[in-house]
């Protein structure tokens, strides 16, 4: 188990973030920092240089621009900052956060088309060409690579080869896969990826990060639909100021990223992350069945992420009861968020361990009350 492990939370957080950090990730906040000074500005700098290295090996093609804010910010910041107004948007949806993007997409009064491939099923690169073939003027296509709603793994390689071959910009919301699973946005076709301090980097929440093709972030210069979310803007400050926010940053938050990015090194990169997420629920998955849970998705459309169960047959089980027990044993669960079943998630990303997994399968099997 991980040392620097915090000992002063009543709980884990098994959730797809914010989730459990370690002890050494929040001790970087004790200090504070000046958006001005050039230590904390050079930090920032350091940072995006890691990010772009992160994401690819073609690190010439692209660059990194943080962004204030949830996730949800840096998605709208691209959305608004990326489609010119004669542009049109297609959005390739089976969840919550897909969902989002549309209607994102529709508030700053974006030409947007949707292909919606229901809760359960993933991403069909062979409807997207279909419906790239049939209508020439979509510019741009947005997909979620790991669909947290259900923890649905889309097929991003396979979906960006068809927006290529189609010469769309290719959007990635890969918030919650970012950091916690190979790939490489050049191999992949994906001209902005765009993901979170406090997802599978294991940060604490605060800001949000988008690393893009250069050329393509140089296109988005003038079209931005907002002040504060002007992704260009944001990215030209931090270019020509060395590593300076337009607007105040939070410098803390930063701060914790950089060492969480250490943190991330020290473990083997994101391989040996992926290999520990994937153990993690492969474990949780495993474990939840033989004490009696059925897990939503079939296996090949499962991210290593997050899982959803569906509740047990009983009128005696109630998802407040289970959440309040496991919460007095040392563990927090999300709820569900799909229409069409009764279900709950349970992350396995961040401070977390297969021993930790374990100790949630004996937690969750002694607090069974609907079998009482």
């Amino acid at each position: 188990m991980n040392q620097t492990r915090p000992t002063d939370n009543p709980y884990l957080l098994l959730t797809p973030g914010p989730l459990t950090t370690s002890s050494t990730v929040r001790e970087a906040m004790l200090r504070d920092w000046c958006t001005w000074d050039r230590d904390y500005n050079e930090l920032v700098q350091a940072i995006r240089q890691k990010l772009v290295r992160l994401a690819t090996s073609q690190v010439e093609d692209y660059t990194s621009v943080l962004m204030q804010g949830s996730g949800s910010f840096c998605v709208e910041a691209v959305v608004s900052s990326a489609i010119p107004a004669d542009g049109k948007l297609l959005v390739l949806t089976n969840g919550a956060y897909g969902d989002r993007i549309v209607e994102m997409a529709q508030v700053h009064g974006i030409a947007t088309e949707v292909i919606d491939f229901g809760e359960v099923t993933k991403a069909d690169e062979q409807v997207l060409e279909q419906r790239l073939a049939a209508d020439a003027t979509i510019t741009h296509v947005a997909v979620v690579h790991s669909e947290t709603t259900t923890g649905m793994l889309n097929p991003i390689k396979e979906i960006g080869e068809v927006v290529k071959k189609y010469r769309k910009v290719y959007i990635v919301d890969a918030m919650s896969s970012f950091g916690g699973i190979p790939m490489d946005a050049a191999e992949l076709s994906i001209d902005f990826l765009i993901s979170s301090a406090n997802k599978c980097i294991q940060g604490v929440p605060g800001f949000g990060f988008v690393i893009a093709k250069t050329s393509a972030l140089i296109k988005c210069k003038g079209i931005a639909r907002t002040l504060s979310l002007d992704l260009y803007s944001q990215w030209k400050t931090m270019e020509e100021q060395n590593g300076k926010w337009r607007y105040t940053s939070p410098t803390h938050v930063v701060r914790a990223f950089y060492q969480a990015l250490i943190e991330l090194e020290a473990e083997g990169g994101v391989e040996k992350r992926y290999e520990r997420y994937q153990r993690n629920q492969q474990l949780l998955a495993e474990g939840m069945e033989r004490i009696g849970f059925r897990v939503l998705l079939p296996k090949e459309s499962q991210s290593p992420f997050i899982t959803s169960f569906y509740y047990p047959e009983s009128e005696a089980f109630t998802f407040a009861k289970l959440y309040e027990r496991l919460k007095q044993a040392g563990f927090v669960i999300y709820p569900g968020k799909i229409s069409q079943a009764d279900t709950f998630r349970i992350g396995n990303i961040g401070e977390v361990y297969p021993e930790d997994i374990e100790r949630l399968i004996t937690a969750m099997e002694n607090n069974r009350f609907w079998l009482e």
